[in-house]
């Protein structure tokens, strides 16, 4: 998510631990143990998992992680202090969720979110929906560089239209994180496009005009998966948009002046504002905007008849803070208003740090390590070694939940066997993002899992199957490795 407004840039320069004592079996048993209860976890409580339960899971996974590290000798003071650099390296992550949820909470009770619905609704039509999210998340990410703020912004709206419209919610979800993660892949505004080269010892615009070769294929089958979804799709959800549409103009004061306030916040990204100072103007602008057109909304969540300075200021408190509701004559829509404010968030943010203790453990003991030089070491092919950086990428998704890491870790292990082979790191590069970036969001543990199913409401388990670019890219990757197609070669071989 670099993309993603979310982590510091010195985690490049993190540091990944050695233990030659550890074997790859070794390393294994947590991700087999962990792997095995949540699957257990998840077939008894379903999707209620995510509530609580597989947070302690998580956490027992990293028990596992731990004694596997006494047993080899490994001191608990060097596994905490890898748990306490996972952690610390999530703070603007968790921030940023925490603003994310006040400002749902504001752009809801001001009208903004309602205004998407309502003029998106007469738009957009059920058989061009999903291909057109598609786009509009595309050129939105592209602009900003954040996946993240994507989804927080019109993402959120999207999920709205699509639901009004009798979409099914993981279709929406995976065509916006579709079209998401495909920006955030290709701007030169991303963190994660700017981590890959520097990993691999590329530079950052034949990075990103290397990619091209894989993602416009991608991105291509998947609008093509998604017009052929859309002409598939009943439309009955929407055969009567206008007493949808009746409803929204009644609640709300809708206004098209409402816009200016995304649109102040997408122009603060694109002019490289911090995320958290972005989303936090965005926050308060939605509050003022609230006071302005949607007096007698704010006037209720305070408590009060009439807007004056103590029931706005208490609507406003609880729009940002806590879960909000806005009720209606349509029950779709009452289902429909509903944001999450800070509050809703700590769920997202209890399972990101749970899973950094399992990932902070896991390369404290050495395991992650000690998995990813075992992949290097079955690459005896050009083939097997972009094999090997597929599988290296998504075993540390998984393991370490930490997008990040899955690119800082395969692209220190394997700079150097490229070099070797004679490639050009634009191959490294390409491979990692391909594998390593949009994949990240197909982990339920992982940071960019946790964060996307929360701010979306969607599950991941709900989505995963409809978030095609992001599945179908190391497909993509290992299918131009394996017929030796934009394989670029170095210029003169490396002889170390």
């Amino acid at each position: 998510m670099p993309k993603k407004d979310k982590k510091p840039k010195y985690r490049q320069d993190e540091h990944i631990v050695e233990n030659k004592q550890l074997s790859i079996w070794e390393a294994l048993i947590p991700v087999f143990a962990l792997v095995a209860m949540l699957a257990y976890n998840v077939f008894v409580f379903g999707d209620s998992a995510i509530g609580g339960s597989n947070q302690f899971i998580l956490l027992l996974g990293g028990a596992v992680a731990a004694i596997v590290g006494f047993y080899k000798k490994v001191s608990y003071k060097q596994m905490f202090a890898e748990v306490a650099e996972n952690v610390q390296s999530t703070t603007g992550a968790l921030l940023i969720l925490l603003m994310v949820g006040a400002l749902a909470g504001t752009w809801l009770i001001s009208g903004i979110i309602p205004a998407m619905i309502y003029y998106g609704l007469q738009i957009l039509n059920p058989t061009i929906f999903l291909a057109a999210s598609v786009v509009i998340c595309a050129i939105i990410s592209i602009a900003t560089g954040s996946s993240w703020t994507t989804a927080a912004t019109v993402g959120i709206a999207l999920i709205g239209i699509g639901d009004a419209l009798g979409i099914s919610l993981g279709m929406t979800a995976g065509a916006v994180l579709s079209g998401a993660y495909f920006g955030d892949k290709m701007s030169p505004l991303s963190d994660t496009t700017n981590l890959a080269p520097t990993m691999a010892g590329g530079e950052l615009f034949s990075h990103i005009r290397y990619m091209t070769y894989t993602t416009i294929p991608t991105i291509s089958v998947t609008l093509v998966v998604f017009i052929i979804l859309g002409f598939t799709i009943d439309p009955s959800g929407a055969t009567d948009t206008s007493s949808i549409l009746n409803t929204i103009n009644s609640t709300f004061n809708i206004s098209g002046w409402l816009f200016l306030v995304p649109l102040v916040v997408i122009i603060l990204i694109i002019k490289k504002t911090p995320p958290l100072v972005a989303l936090l103007i965005g926050t308060l602008l939605g509050a003022l905007f609230a006071l302005v057109f949607q007096p007698g909304i704010v006037s209720l969540l305070g408590g009060g008849k009439d807007l004056t300075f103590e029931s706005g200021y208490k609507g406003i408190l609880n729009a940002i803070t806590i879960k909000t509701s806005i009720a209606t004559d349509n029950p779709e829509l009452s289902d429909l208003f509903k944001a999450k404010g800070m509050a809703g968030m700590l769920e997202t943010i209890w399972l990101i740090i749970c899973a950094m203790v399992f990932g902070g453990i896991m390369d404290g003991i050495g395991a992650l390590e000690r998995i990813t030089e075992s992949l290097l070491k079955m690459a005896k092919t050009t083939f097997g070694l972009f094999a090997s950086t597929v599988g290296s990428c998504l075993a540390l998704n998984v393991t370490a939940s930490d997008q990040y890491l899955a690119l800082v870790v395969p692209g220190k292990m394997f700079s150097k066997a490229y070099k070797d082979r004679g490639l050009a790191p634009e191959n490294l590069s390409r491979t990692l993002e391909d594998s390593g970036t949009v994949t990240s969001v197909l982990v339920p543990w992982n940071t960019c899992g946790a964060y996307h199913s929360g701010v979306l409401g969607v599950g991941v388990g709900e989505y995963f199957f409809y978030a095609i670019f992001n599945w179908l890219s190391p497909f993509m990757t290992l299918l131009f490795a394996a017929f030796k197609i934009k394989i670029k070669q170095l210029a003169t071989p490396s002889k170390t």
